[in-house]
Parts: structure tokens; C-alpha cells; sequence
């Protein structure tokens, strides 16, 4: 069979880019598939319609005449009454939300209708966050688990993270039986990183055997070009971290890096900029105690738009992949794609195990640990004297990382099962 003949059912749980990083994510892969020439139909369960160019999209409509629904309903109508969340009790005794099952439930009528009237080579589940539902859903439809791709984006559940992640769930054991179930019964698994099956192998021996790894995609998009915000200077040396900061991400050792740095080179303090953009509102006292201190310092501290933060990772110096403290990170960070395509100096501030440094390479001079404070001035420090010689000397060249994340080399991963 062609590349070309071969169909692909996909389950989205989202394909809404503007929810989460995680559904950029599942649209670059789609966007991906159809660059490589598969046939695609997308099932999703957006709240929307939303439709993705060359792509049949259909929004999966939630049931709402069940027993189910009623029990979801009931259960927000408290929540909102009372202000008690009934979902972690609920959660301890069946595993997962009166809502979680509706939503499969209605993710399994729409699909069992759809492969009922097509024929289809793969059926693919993707999802987002921790929920799962297209998984679950399709654990209840045997009959097309010799073609179930089952896509594994994070691991799962919470408490199989890696410290200092230390998150447990309520109807932890429900979940692992659920999760043991996926790693059966599906044909293949995909994680975007070799670190996370390997990973998640640890747990569920049963994806070393059916496990692919397809990293996160990159498929770059042509927005309209916006003017730059008045708080960045294309002129400048500078070094961006774009995206949430999450408690478990702390930006202190970058910035104490950052300030040694212009301490060490003070002339460097009318040219040089250190960006932080997106949520952080964990760490809210420590940035405006920094702010205070460090004038070249920006934070934003509330969401930016992704077309805008893709535009600056074009025009920066220095783009930053930062990870929490830890002996192992095996995630691919959703922005890494973005990162390789903006051809910019990645300053990847990881653990020494980790998916990122493993691409880049042992050899990449451009890693440190995330609290190694004078390794991350000294980098810096290096790059800008690179940057005063010439800006360009800051160009990733990475032909390697731009074909490893290319819907070419999707095509040959998928060719090759």
C-alpha cells in the first residue's frame, strides 16, 4: 500500500491551538501527516467547530440525553452552590469525573459510528493535559485495536513524573489500571521523545515493544507580521524564555545568571535584555523583587499570544529552553520545534539526562544545569561577545534537528511499521 492510500482515523480531544501548548502540539503533528501524504479525518472534541486546511474535521457533539450527563451536571451545580468540589471523592471511588465519562462516552459513539460506514489503515488518539478521553474511549472498541495508534504525550499518571514533580491523583490506581490497559491493548504508542518511553516503559513494560518515537513537529506557519511590542528592541542582545513557569520551573538561576553577566560586562547593560514571557504566577515576589534590581530585565507575567511569541523567537538573539531541577527530564518541550525553526542559539538549561540536551548533542556548548548561576553567566557572556562581533555568528545551523522534526521524517517513521 502507498504512502499516499494510507487513511488515518485521528481522535482529538482539542484542536483548538489557542487552549493549550499541548494542542499546538497535536495540530503541527496533523498539519504534519497531511504534509506527508496521508489521508486524514479528524474527530474532535473541541466545544467549537474549528476546521484545519486539507483536513476533514468533524466535532464530536458531547451526549446529553444520559445518565451520565445528568450526575455532571448535578455535580456543578453543587460545586458551584457549595464551593465543595465533590470531583477528588468522586475521583477515589471510580477513577475518574462523572464528566470524563460522558466525554468518552461520547468520543466512543462517534467514533464506533464513523469506522462503522469507513474503512481505515490507523485510528490515532490524541489528547492533551492529563485527561486521556479519546484512550479511554477506544479501550471499549476492540475491534480496531490492531490499528490503535496511541499517542503518549506526558506521563501518566501524575505520580509517574519525575521529582521534583510529586503530584498524586486522586484514583491513582484506577488510572494506572487504565494506563496498563492503553499499553496493551494498543498496536502502537507513540511518544514525541526516547526518554519518555523509555520512561514510561519503567512502568509499562509493554511499550518497549510497540513504542515509536515521532517528536514534537515542526511545521512553520506564515503569521501576518505585527509591530514589535514597545518592550522589545530587535536591536539588542536578546535572550527570550517564552512560555508558562511553572512552580516546579524556577527562573532564578537564569536570572542570577543573566545579572552576573552584567556585572561581569557592564557595558553590556545598555544592549543586552533578558524576556520572560508568559504565566508566572508562581513565582510572582521573587520576579518583582528582580525587576526592581535588574532594569533590563521584562517579565509579562500573564499569557502572550502565540503568533507573537513566534514572531520575537524569529527575531531574538538567544532563545531559552528552561526545565526543572531534577536527575532526569524526559520530555521534548513543546517549544523546542519552534526553537530549531527560528534558527536561533538554544540556551538549554536542563537536567544532564534530558531529551533536549540528547538532541542537541553531548558536545552542544550551550547547557547547564538550571541553578549552575556563573556556567549560565559565562555562556551568556560568550554569546554576546559573539553577537557584538556578529549577530548571525548566533545562528543555530542545525540541518539535522530541522529534518528530524520534518513531516520527512514522519513519513519514513510511519512508513517503516
Amino acid at each position: 500500500m502507498s504512502i499516499k492510500a494510507k487513511k488515518i482515523l485521528v481522535i482529538s480531544e482539542s484542536i483548538d491551538i489557542n487552549d493549550s501548548s499541548g494542542t499546538k502540539g497535536r495540530v503541527a503533528l496533523i498539519n504534519n501527516l497531511v504534509e506527508a501524504g496521508f489521508n486524514l479525518k479528524v474527530l474532535h472534541y473541541t466545544s467549537k467547530d474549528i476546521f484545519l486546511e486539507d483536513v476533514d474535521c468533524v466535532r464530536i457533539k458531547e451526549r446529553k440525553i444520559s445518565i451520565l450527563y445528568v450526575l455532571s451536571r448535578m455535580e456543578r451545580i453543587f460545586t458551584r452552590a457549595t464551593k465543595i468540589s465533590l470531583n477528588p471523592y468522586l475521583e477515589s471511588w471510580f477513577g475518574f469525573s462523572f464528566t470524563f465519562f460522558n466525554d468518552a462516552k461520547s468520543i466512543k459513539k462517534a467514533v464506533k459510528k464513523e469506522i462503522g460506514n469507513n474503512t481505515y489503515d490507523f485510528v490515532m488518539t490524541l489528547s492533551k493535559g492529563a485527561s486521556f478521553k479519546p484512550h479511554y474511549a477506544l479501550l471499549d472498541i476492540p475491534e480496531i485495536h490492531d490499528k490503535w495508534m496511541t499517542y503518549v504525550h506526558d506521563p501518566f499518571p501524575y505520580h509517574f513524573y519525575p521529582r521534583p514533580y510529586n503530584w498524586i491523583q486522586p484514583g491513582f490506581r484506577q488510572k494506572e489500571q487504565f494506563f496498563l490497559e492503553v499499553s496493551e491493548k494498543a498496536k502502537y504508542s507513540i511518544f514525541p521523545s526516547l526518554l519518555l518511553k523509555e520512561w514510561m516503559a519503567s512502568y509499562f513494560p509493554n511499550f518497549l515493544k510497540t513504542g515509536i518515537v515521532i517528536p514534537h513537529q515542526s511545521a512553520e506557519k506564515d503569521f501576518p507580521t505585527q509591530d514589535f511590542p514597545n518592550y522589545f528592541d530587535a536591536s539588542k542582545f536578546n535572550v527570550l524564555h517564552a512560555g508558562n513557569l511553572m512552580k516546579q520551573r524556577s527562573p532564578e538561576g537564569l536570572i542570577e545568571g543573566f545579572k552576573l553577566f552584567l556585572h561581569k560586562n557592564p557595558e553590556a547593560k545598555g544592549a543586552s535584555r533578558l524576556l520572560l514571557l508568559g504565566s508566572a504566577s508562581h513565582h510572582t515576589e521573587m520576579l518583582e523583587k528582580y525587576k526592581t534590581d535588574i532594569p533590563e530585565l521584562y517579565v509579562s507575567n500573564g499569557s502572550v499570544s502565540f503568533d507573537m511569541v513566534y514572531q520575537l523567537q524569529q527575531h531574538v538573539s538567544v532563545n531559552v529552553i528552561l526545565e526543572s531541577k531534577s536527575e532526569i527530564s524526559p520530555f521534548l518541550p513543546g517549544k523546542f520545534p519552534h526553537c530549531v525553526e527560528a534558527n536561533k542559539i538554544i540556551l538549554s538549561l536542563a537536567p544532564y539526562y534530558s531529551e533536549t540536551r540528547r538532541l542537541l548533542g553531548d558536545d552542544y556548548p550551550y547547557w547547564a544545569e538550571v541553578d549552575q548561576v556563573e556556567k549560565i553567566a559565562a555562556i551568556i557572556e560568550n554569546l554576546y561577545q559573539l553577537w557584538k562581533q556578529n549577530p548571525d555568528n548566533l545562528n543555530l545551523n542545525r540541518s539535522d534537528l530541522i529534518e528530524y522534526l520534518s513531516a520527512d521524517y514522519l513519513k519514513k517513521v510511519l512508513k517503516s511499521i
